[in-house]
Protein backbone atom coordinates (compact mmCIF):
# COMPACT_ATOMS: atom_id res chain seq x y z
CA UNK A 1 0.00 0.00 0.00
CA UNK A 2 1.43 2.91 -1.21
CA UNK A 3 4.87 1.23 -1.62
CA UNK A 4 5.41 0.56 1.95
CA UNK A 5 6.66 -2.28 3.92
CA UNK A 6 4.25 -4.44 6.44
CA UNK A 7 6.47 -3.06 9.33
CA UNK A 8 6.21 0.49 8.37
CA UNK A 9 2.33 0.15 8.25
CA UNK A 10 2.48 -1.88 12.16
CA UNK A 11 4.56 0.77 13.30
CA UNK A 12 2.14 3.30 11.91
CA UNK A 13 -0.62 1.14 13.52
CA UNK A 14 1.32 1.55 16.97
CA UNK A 15 1.81 4.86 17.30
CA UNK A 16 -1.67 5.73 16.10
CA UNK A 17 -3.14 3.93 19.44
CA UNK A 18 -0.86 5.69 21.61
CA UNK A 19 -1.91 8.75 20.04
CA UNK A 20 -5.76 7.55 20.37
CA UNK A 21 -5.37 6.82 23.90
CA UNK A 22 -3.71 10.52 24.81
CA UNK A 23 -6.39 11.86 22.73
CA UNK A 24 -9.40 10.64 24.80
CA UNK A 25 -7.22 11.33 28.20
CA UNK A 26 -6.05 14.86 27.56
CA UNK A 27 -8.22 16.09 24.20
CA UNK A 28 -5.37 16.77 22.04
CA UNK A 29 -1.95 15.47 20.69
CA UNK A 30 -3.14 13.15 18.33
CA UNK A 31 -1.79 14.67 15.31
CA UNK A 32 1.53 16.15 16.80
CA UNK A 33 2.30 12.71 18.24
CA UNK A 34 1.28 10.59 14.82
CA UNK A 35 3.42 13.21 12.40
CA UNK A 36 5.90 13.32 15.06
CA UNK A 37 6.55 9.63 15.21
CA UNK A 38 5.81 8.82 11.37
CA UNK A 39 8.56 11.06 10.29
CA UNK A 40 10.88 9.27 11.72
CA UNK A 41 10.25 6.01 9.39
CA UNK A 42 7.08 7.34 7.03
CA UNK A 43 8.10 9.99 3.72
CA UNK A 44 6.59 13.41 4.70
CA UNK A 45 3.63 13.83 2.57
CA UNK A 46 2.48 10.01 2.89
CA UNK A 47 2.66 11.01 7.19
CA UNK A 48 0.70 13.94 6.55
CA UNK A 49 -1.89 11.64 4.48
CA UNK A 50 -2.28 8.95 7.64
CA UNK A 51 -3.31 11.49 10.29
CA UNK A 52 -6.00 13.10 8.51
CA UNK A 53 -8.41 10.51 8.40
CA UNK A 54 -8.23 9.14 11.79
CA UNK A 55 -7.88 13.01 13.32
CA UNK A 56 -11.15 13.59 11.47
CA UNK A 57 -13.25 10.67 12.83
CA UNK A 58 -11.51 10.91 16.61
CA UNK A 59 -12.81 14.70 16.43
CA UNK A 60 -16.28 13.77 15.35
CA UNK A 61 -16.29 11.58 18.65
CA UNK A 62 -14.82 13.82 20.89
CA UNK A 63 -16.72 17.02 19.83
CA UNK A 64 -20.47 15.51 20.03
CA UNK A 65 -19.73 13.47 23.13
CA UNK A 66 -21.51 15.98 25.45
CA UNK A 67 -24.30 15.66 22.55
CA UNK A 68 -25.21 18.18 20.04
CA UNK A 69 -26.95 20.83 22.20
CA UNK A 70 -23.11 21.19 23.78
CA UNK A 71 -21.19 21.00 20.34
CA UNK A 72 -23.30 23.67 19.43
CA UNK A 73 -22.62 26.00 22.19
CA UNK A 74 -19.35 25.61 22.16
CA UNK A 75 -19.09 26.46 18.45
CA UNK A 76 -21.00 29.47 19.31
CA UNK A 77 -18.42 30.81 22.37
CA UNK A 78 -15.54 30.02 20.16
CA UNK A 79 -16.45 30.91 16.89
CA UNK A 80 -14.33 33.89 16.22
CA UNK A 81 -11.52 30.91 16.60
CA UNK A 82 -13.01 28.79 14.52
CA UNK A 83 -14.10 30.83 11.74
CA UNK A 84 -10.00 32.13 11.59
CA UNK A 85 -8.89 28.41 11.34
CA UNK A 86 -11.61 28.06 8.71
CA UNK A 87 -10.24 30.66 6.49
CA UNK A 88 -6.51 30.11 6.95
CA UNK A 89 -5.84 26.20 6.40
CA UNK A 90 -7.04 25.92 2.73
CA UNK A 91 -5.09 29.22 2.01
CA UNK A 92 -1.64 27.33 3.73
CA UNK A 93 -2.29 24.29 2.73
CA UNK A 94 -1.57 25.28 -1.06
CA UNK A 95 1.33 25.89 -0.42
CA UNK A 96 2.28 22.40 1.29
CA UNK A 97 4.71 21.95 -1.06
CA UNK A 98 6.79 25.19 -1.36
CA UNK A 99 6.93 26.68 2.33
CA UNK A 100 10.28 25.90 4.59
CA UNK A 101 8.65 23.28 7.07
CA UNK A 102 11.64 23.76 9.45
CA UNK A 103 11.03 27.35 10.00
CA UNK A 104 7.50 27.07 11.17
CA UNK A 105 7.89 24.62 13.21
CA UNK A 106 10.50 26.54 15.18
CA UNK A 107 7.98 29.34 15.00
CA UNK A 108 5.87 27.45 16.51
CA UNK A 109 7.39 25.91 18.94
CA UNK A 110 9.59 28.12 20.78
CA UNK A 111 6.73 30.22 22.09
CA UNK A 112 4.82 26.90 23.15
CA UNK A 113 7.72 25.23 25.15
CA UNK A 114 8.19 28.67 26.90
CA UNK A 115 4.33 29.40 27.27
CA UNK A 116 4.64 25.72 28.86
CA UNK A 117 7.45 26.29 30.89
CA UNK A 118 6.55 29.52 32.04
CA UNK A 119 2.76 27.98 33.25
CA UNK A 120 4.18 24.66 35.28
CA UNK A 121 7.05 26.78 37.11
CA UNK A 122 3.51 28.49 38.82
CA UNK A 123 3.11 31.72 37.06
CA UNK A 124 -0.21 32.25 35.85
CA UNK A 125 -1.26 34.01 32.19
CA UNK A 126 -4.32 34.96 32.28
CA UNK A 127 -6.06 36.82 29.21
CA UNK A 128 -7.98 40.08 30.21
CA UNK A 129 -12.11 39.04 29.10
CA UNK A 130 -12.29 42.15 27.08
CA UNK A 131 -9.52 40.84 25.00
CA UNK A 132 -11.10 37.65 24.50
CA UNK A 133 -12.48 38.23 20.89
CA UNK A 134 -8.83 39.79 19.85
CA UNK A 135 -7.13 36.88 20.81
CA UNK A 136 -9.26 34.16 19.11
CA UNK A 137 -9.07 36.08 16.37
CA UNK A 138 -5.40 35.90 16.29
CA UNK A 139 -4.34 32.73 17.54
CA UNK A 140 -7.06 31.43 15.28
CA UNK A 141 -5.40 33.20 12.22
CA UNK A 142 -2.07 30.83 13.58
CA UNK A 143 -3.62 27.90 14.03
CA UNK A 144 -5.03 27.84 10.52
CA UNK A 145 -1.68 28.57 8.42
CA UNK A 146 0.50 25.92 10.61
CA UNK A 147 -2.54 23.66 10.07
CA UNK A 148 -2.55 23.94 6.66
CA UNK A 149 1.20 22.93 6.55
CA UNK A 150 1.56 20.45 8.64
CA UNK A 151 -1.46 19.35 9.77
CA UNK A 152 -1.34 20.45 13.67
CA UNK A 153 -3.48 23.36 14.42
CA UNK A 154 -4.15 22.35 18.26
CA UNK A 155 -0.92 24.50 20.24
CA UNK A 156 -2.59 27.80 19.85
CA UNK A 157 -5.86 26.75 21.03
CA UNK A 158 -4.78 25.29 23.77
CA UNK A 159 -2.85 27.95 25.14
CA UNK A 160 -6.03 29.77 24.90
CA UNK A 161 -7.92 27.78 26.96
CA UNK A 162 -5.03 27.22 29.42
CA UNK A 163 -4.71 31.04 29.82
CA UNK A 164 -8.54 31.76 30.44
CA UNK A 165 -8.75 28.21 32.95
CA UNK A 166 -11.75 26.62 30.57
CA UNK A 167 -13.05 23.51 32.74
CA UNK A 168 -11.95 20.34 31.86
CA UNK A 169 -15.13 18.83 30.03
CA UNK A 170 -15.41 22.34 27.93
CA UNK A 171 -11.75 22.52 27.09
CA UNK A 172 -12.12 18.98 26.04
CA UNK A 173 -15.53 19.58 24.03
CA UNK A 174 -13.98 22.78 21.88
CA UNK A 175 -11.14 21.33 21.60
CA UNK A 176 -13.13 18.25 19.52
CA UNK A 177 -15.28 21.09 17.89
CA UNK A 178 -12.20 22.83 16.91
CA UNK A 179 -10.03 19.96 15.65
CA UNK A 180 -13.34 18.64 13.51
CA UNK A 181 -13.76 21.35 11.74
CA UNK A 182 -10.25 22.16 10.99
CA UNK A 183 -10.16 18.60 10.48
CA UNK A 184 -13.24 18.92 7.88
CA UNK A 185 -11.01 21.95 6.36
CA UNK A 186 -7.89 19.72 6.15
CA UNK A 187 -9.41 16.92 4.42
CA UNK A 188 -11.10 18.75 1.60
CA UNK A 189 -7.87 20.72 0.77
CA UNK A 190 -5.24 17.63 0.94
CA UNK A 191 -8.10 16.24 -1.50
CA UNK A 192 -7.22 18.90 -3.53
CA UNK A 193 -3.53 19.08 -3.00
CA UNK A 194 -3.07 15.65 -3.88
CA UNK A 195 -1.80 14.62 -0.60
CA UNK A 196 -4.68 12.61 0.07
CA UNK A 197 -4.87 10.00 -3.08
CA UNK A 198 -5.85 6.66 -4.62
CA UNK A 199 -2.81 5.25 -2.42
CA UNK A 200 -2.59 7.33 0.45
CA UNK A 201 -6.37 7.31 1.43
CA UNK A 202 -6.90 3.42 2.22
CA UNK A 203 -4.01 3.46 4.72
CA UNK A 204 -5.58 6.88 6.27
CA UNK A 205 -8.55 5.20 6.55
CA UNK A 206 -7.18 2.12 8.04
CA UNK A 207 -5.05 4.02 10.95
CA UNK A 208 -8.75 5.15 11.95
CA UNK A 209 -9.34 1.35 13.59
CA UNK A 210 -6.17 2.13 16.13
CA UNK A 211 -7.33 5.57 16.72
CA UNK A 212 -10.73 4.65 17.90
CA UNK A 213 -9.29 1.64 19.64
CA UNK A 214 -6.87 4.22 21.80
CA UNK A 215 -9.66 6.61 22.50
CA UNK A 216 -12.24 4.56 23.75
CA UNK A 217 -8.93 3.64 26.67
CA UNK A 218 -8.02 7.02 26.51
CA UNK A 219 -11.90 8.20 27.70
CA UNK A 220 -11.87 5.86 30.71
CA UNK A 221 -8.68 7.83 31.89
CA UNK A 222 -10.03 11.04 31.14
CA UNK A 223 -13.74 10.70 33.28
CA UNK A 224 -11.03 9.86 36.84
CA UNK A 225 -8.76 12.65 35.75
CA UNK A 226 -9.00 15.67 38.38
CA UNK A 227 -8.91 18.89 37.18
CA UNK A 228 -5.42 19.93 38.43
CA UNK A 229 -4.07 17.07 37.22
CA UNK A 230 -5.99 17.47 34.01
CA UNK A 231 -4.13 20.99 33.68
CA UNK A 232 -0.32 19.74 34.34
CA UNK A 233 -0.70 16.85 31.73
CA UNK A 234 -1.80 19.34 29.47
CA UNK A 235 0.69 21.31 29.85
CA UNK A 236 3.32 18.88 30.23
CA UNK A 237 1.81 17.29 26.67
CA UNK A 238 1.78 20.65 25.59
CA UNK A 239 5.58 21.39 26.24
CA UNK A 240 6.80 18.17 24.93
CA UNK A 241 5.43 18.46 21.53
CA UNK A 242 6.72 21.96 21.20
CA UNK A 243 10.19 20.67 21.98
CA UNK A 244 9.33 18.35 19.54
CA UNK A 245 8.74 20.93 16.90
CA UNK A 246 11.81 22.68 17.64
CA UNK A 247 13.48 19.87 17.55
CA UNK A 248 12.76 18.60 13.94
CA UNK A 249 13.01 22.22 13.00
CA UNK A 250 16.95 22.07 14.13
CA UNK A 251 17.51 19.13 12.65
CA UNK A 252 16.00 19.89 9.51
Amino acid sequence: MAGLEVWQIGLAFAVTLFAGFVKGAVGFAMPMIMLSSFASFLPPEIALALLILPTLVSNLIQAFRQGVGAAWGSIQSYRFYIAMIIIFIPVSASFVRILPQDAMYLLLGVPIVAFAIWQLSGRPLVLPVHHRKRTETILGVIGGLYGGISGIWGPPLIVYLLSIHAPKQEAVRIQGVVFMIGAVILTISHLASGVLNAQTVPLSALMVVPALIGMRLGFGAQDRLDPVLFRRLTLILLGLAGANLVRRALMG
